[in-house]
Formats: C-alpha cells, structure tokens, sequence
C-alpha cells in the first residue's frame, strides 16, 4: 500500500508542469510558486542550483508564507525569502536612473558601479540588460531630453544647454542635429526654420501623407482621414513651414505609394529618423525584418542586445512615425498573434497578408 502511494505521489508531481520547471531550473517561474524539500526541511524557487530532489519528496507552494507555514526554512543557496536578482537588479538600475537624471552633470560608469557594489563591466552589461541603452546612451537620452524641455518652455538656448548638464555649447552643437532634428534656435521656436513639404495620397490601406525634410522622408501616416493625417504633421512640427502642393514631391510620393503596396520592392529613398538612442536602434534592427517575414518583440530585443526590454521595445514601435519604411508591423506578440499597431491592426494584417502573397 505505502509503495503504491509513493508511485502515485511520483506520477503527480511529474504530471505537473512545476515539476517541468524545477528540472529546467527555469528562472521565469521564479515567484509564480515554491517547492519544498521535506528530507531537508528547506523552499526554493523553481531556478535553484541545488541538486534535484527526487519527485516524491517535493511539494509545491503558491507562496513562501505558504512554504514556512508548513514548516520549511528558506534555502542558503536559493534565498527564496529574499528579491529575485532580477528584482534586484531592476530595482538597482531604477536607482542608477534617477541618479543619473538627478545628477548636475552625468555620473561616469565607474562612480555608478561603485554605487551599486559591481564592477564596471558587470554594471555595465546588467545596466543595458535591464534599460535596453548603455549607461552612457541613457545619460545623453535625458540630457537631450532636458534640453528639449529647456528650449520648449523658452529658456535661453545657453540655459538650456548648461541646465541640461552639458559643460560646454561645442559639446551639445556636435550633437544637435541628431538628437533635435535642427539647430537648438530652430527647436525653441518650434521648428521655425525648417521646411516639411508634405502631400497626401490615397493607397489601398486609405489616406496616405508623405512628408520630408531636407534629410529625408520625415513621416509616413497613415489614417481614414485626410484632415487628420495633415494636423498629426502640424502637431509634429508645430512652427515649421510647410509645404504641400508640389508637383515634384507629388512624384516622390507616388513612389512611397507603390512601396506600400509592394514593400518587397524596397524603398531607395533616405529617411530623416529621429528618436532616443534606444529608439534609433529598435527600428535600425526592423529595417532588417526582409519583407514577408516576421519577429516577436522578444526576438527584437534578443538582436539589439537587450532581451529584457520588451515593453520598451513595443514602446518604440509604438513612437515610429515612418509606416512601412519602418516595418513595424513585421513585430508580431511571441505567440504570433497580431497586436496594436499605431495605424490599426486592420492595416497590419493587411500589410503581412500582402508580403506572404507575393
């Protein structure tokens, strides 16, 4: 009888998918449950480096209350009673990005790594795992950022640029161009210098606007609604100048027109992408999506280097402003489900549907 209760616990713990997840030492179960071991007396998370206990000795904890109310004591390897490293880690580098947007000017690695007890090398490759930017990039991202607001709310540029943090007007002016998209003057007065010549189409996914700048196509909207496409550019560049009724762009546009209705063609025109660092490497990695096949958003951050930024990859297609061009629409959910997508997921699937079939 005991040796027939024995097996049958065996069975249903093997039966469980827990069980699958303590062999894999699978980390991404780590807080959804517990085992406990009962010839050791000890929990653990599903990730401990332990030896593998045998089935029949183990039992499953929704939580580690659960666990110690039973009786079992936290195990010394696992430290299941205390945060997960990746909570300890995100809550690290949290700690490090509010140190660094606090910062008069941005701390260097080596200060922020004695901050958080690591070596530099090891803060730096935990850093960009968890915000998806290296220290470095996310520091010049806020101070870009800082300038932005600065100039938006009618600082003096020179204020605005010391404020921001930079030590000198030379070290800010190399980068200018990049990270506002036009001289800082021009920025504060709401892009007044700059010239957009836009025209709005129709292709076969509805309205179609196609806007450039002297750098190159600037924004490809999409939409139901002409008028609406048009005010989306105006609040984009809300001082510009704006041109539309061209018939030399008109041509130019009826070729942005045929790559959407045939992206595998490609499109031999340059674009004037503008974002934050993390943002410039998420749609530099779509671009290299070939046509008529697809990534998870997952898969996305696995490429550009930073597998735990998911949701901060999903944000930065969510911002593109180039539709097609940069195909965020090749990023599908790990399942391989369609989900949101700025011009509608009518228009995604369309856009798939259209890539497979050629």
């Amino acid at each position: 009888m005991n040796a027939m209760l024995k097996n049958h616990a065996f069975d249903a713990v093997e039966a469980d998918p827990r069980w699958a997840a303590v062999v894999a030492r699978d980390a991404k179960a780590d807080g959804s449950f517990y085992y406990s071991v009962k010839t050791t007396g000890v929990y653990c998370r599903p990730s401990c480096g332990a030896r593998l206990p045998r089935p029949q000795n183990i039992a499953f904890h929704a939580t580690r209350l659960d666990a110690e109310q039973a009786g079992f004591r936290p195990c010394k390897r696992c430290k299941p009673d205390r945060p997960a490293l990746a909570e300890q880690h995100a809550n690290m580098i949290t700690a490090a990005c509010r140190w660094i947007e606090d910062a008069d000017e941005a701390p260097n690695l080596e200060t922020l790594a004695a901050q958080a007890g690591m070596s530099p090398y090891h803060f730096h490759r935990v850093f960009k795992a968890v915000a998806g930017v290296t220290p470095k990039a996310y520091a010049a991202a806020h101070r870009a950022n800082r300038v932005r607001d600065g100039l938006s709310r009618g600082e003096r540029v020179t204020d605005a640029i010391f404020d921001a943090g930079y030590n000198s007007n030379a070290r800010f002016y190399e980068q200018s161009n990049a990270l506002l998209g036009m001289t800082p003057s021009d920025w504060r007065r709401g892009g007044a210098n700059a010239e957009i010549r836009f025209a709005i189409g129709e292709c076969s996914l509805g309205a179609i606007l196609v806007a450039c700048s002297e750098k190159g196509i600037c924004a490809i909207l999409l939409g139901d609604d002409p008028d609406r496409l048009a005010r989306d550019l105006q609040d984009q560049f809300a001082n510009a100048r704006l041109i539309g009724d061209d018939a030399q762009f008109a041509k130019l546009v009826a070729r942005v027109v045929g790559f959407v209705e045939a992206p595998q063609r490609g499109l031999d025109l340059p674009l004037d992408v503008r974002g934050t660092a993390f943002q410039q490497r998420v749609w530099a990695a779509l671009r290299q999506i070939p046509a008529g096949v697809t990534a998870s958003y997952g898969e996305v951050a696995e490429r550009i280097g930073a597998p735990k930024a998911v949701r901060a990859v999903a944000q930065a297609c969510a911002s593109n402003k180039i539709a097609v061009a940069i195909p965020c629409h090749r990023v599908v959910r790990n399942d391989g489900a369609l989900s949101g997508y700025r011009w509608g997921v009518e228009r995604k699937r369309a856009l798939l549907d259209s890539e497979t079939q050629a």
